[in-house]
């Protein structure tokens, strides 16, 4: 049987929508910082940092919330500066070549965004997800964000990884969403000897 030449032709890449893939550390407690916004939890061991460069992967776009946003604004044009940690080495020139979106109502951007968004949060993320052609988006971070896209359905895979600590407050791994969403464990690990990496698909 022959081929029709009067069919599109869409190669696989086009056909099939772009993920969003959630990456967060968190407490034994369910927070993503400390009470007073620490976050000199988290050690990146070799293993742990290999799973996060894998992470990266296919990713053509990083996606923040205004609050983890200032704190990596802050830090990573600069990081190798302020610290001689392999992690750091490696991921800093992703994140600076990566194109980088913020979400935010208020905040108007820095030489550093790519773009801001701030209203029509589901029409916004979905027109992105749909991109012909484009990679995954990673979000790192941002609790209130992760849940308003939770709410929505929008995110595609979650890996979280769960470090040995108790903080006793922050902000919580999901800012109270307001619905039960049930998700499907793909995989868990633990990396490094102590830190508990999980993730989930959409149940």
């Amino acid at each position: 049987m022959g081929v029709r030449s009067d069919l599109p032709v869409t190669t696989k890449k086009e056909s099939i929508m772009s993920k969003i893939i959630y990456w967060v550390h968190t407490s034994v407690d369910g927070f993503i910082d400390g009470p007073n916004g620490e976050f000199d939890w988290p050690v990146m061991g070799p293993e742990l940092s290999a799973y996060s460069e894998g992470l990266d992967k296919g990713v053509d776009t990083l996606l923040f919330g205004r609050p983890v946003w200032q704190m990596m604004v802050g830090f990573w044009p600069n990081a190798e500066s302020m610290s001689d940690d392999p992690h750091v080495a490696a991921f800093a020139p992703f994140w600076r070549a990566t194109p980088k979106i913020v979400f935010s109502r208020t905040y108007e951007g820095d030489e550093w965004t790519s773009r801001v968004i701030g209203a029509d949060l589901a029409d916004e993320v979905a027109a992105l997800k749909a991109r012909p052609g484009a990679g995954d988006m990673l979000l790192t971070g941002g609790a209130a964000l992760a849940a308003s896209l939770t709410e929505l359905g929008l995110i595609d895979e979650y890996h979280i990884a769960v470090h040995p600590v108790v903080l006793g407050g922050g902000r919580q791994l999901f800012a109270r969403p307001d619905h039960r969403h049930n998700l499907r464990l793909v995989d868990s690990r633990t990396l490094d000897g102590q830190v508990l990496v999980s993730h989930y698909r959409l149940g």
